[in-house]
């Protein structure tokens, strides 16, 4: 079996089981929701929650994400799934590309919420009929690179002691451009920030090649981390 159909296998496999669990549904997005909620009674100010919503809907989304990766990593641990794959010789960089596949789209759903609920809770507008292709542009180049560098830390971490805590303090740090160029770019397609669309561009270049760079490394790395850290 060659590397395609298992990275469509993996894919559909983590997607069946969130379907079927429904953790994104029953508490990865109320989890995100409560969050932007309590980031509007923090910042009990439309002017000020205006300028920041973009980057409050990162953080969200970073938060969030923490939980979606854990889980998805909790399944094959507590059964041995993933040993069991790579024992049998299936290609990790079809598992690896497979989960962050399944990782990125489950983002893709959640930042659709929180989108929302900052154009509700945060009186967020589009800045111009440009900007709305730069927001989508932006959310998945994010989006992608949040699955790679998910997936790639989720495996490193998985059969380690004291991994809920572990996985935050490796992964947050590695994250940060992703953090920063969603933001600007966010901040350009919402019109605040003082950031012009060309900069926001920019910064999508930035997110593209953040998720190639994690996407070539996490290929090669993926089986040789998961191999040690089981």
């Amino acid at each position: 079996m060659n590397s395609l159909e298992v990275t469509r296998l993996v894919a559909v496999k983590d997607l069946r089981i969130e379907l079927r669990s429904r953790v994104l549904i029953n508490q990865v997005l109320p989890f995100a929701a409560i969050v932007m909620v309590l980031f509007a009674f923090a910042l009990d100010n439309d002017g000020i929650l205006d300028r920041v919503a973009p980057g409050l809907i990162w953080l969200a989304t970073l938060f969030s994400m923490l939980v979606v990766v854990q889980r998805s990593f909790a399944v094959e641990a507590g059964d041995g799934a993933l040993d069991a794959l790579r024992t049998a010789g299936v290609p990790a960089q079809g598992i690896y590309f497979g989960k962050a596949i399944a990782l990125g789209l489950q983002l893709m759903v959640l930042e659709i919420l929180l989108f929302g609920a900052a154009f509700v809770l945060y009186n967020s507008r589009i800045a111009a009929a440009a900007g709305i292709g730069l927001l989508i542009t932006s959310a998945l180049a994010a989006s992608c690179g949040l699955g790679l560098v998910g997936t790639l830390y989720g495996g490193l971490t998985t059969g380690t002691k004291g991994r809920e805590s572990l996985l935050p303090l490796l992964l947050l740090p590695v994250v940060a451009p992703v953090l920063i160029g969603a933001t600007r770019a966010t901040e350009a397609a919402l019109g605040v920030g003082g950031i012009s669309m060309r900069e926001g561009w920019a910064w999508v270049a930035l997110l593209v090649t953040y998720a190639l760079l994690f996407g070539i490394g996490g290929s090669v790395a993926f089986g040789p981390l998961v191999d040690d850290g089981a």
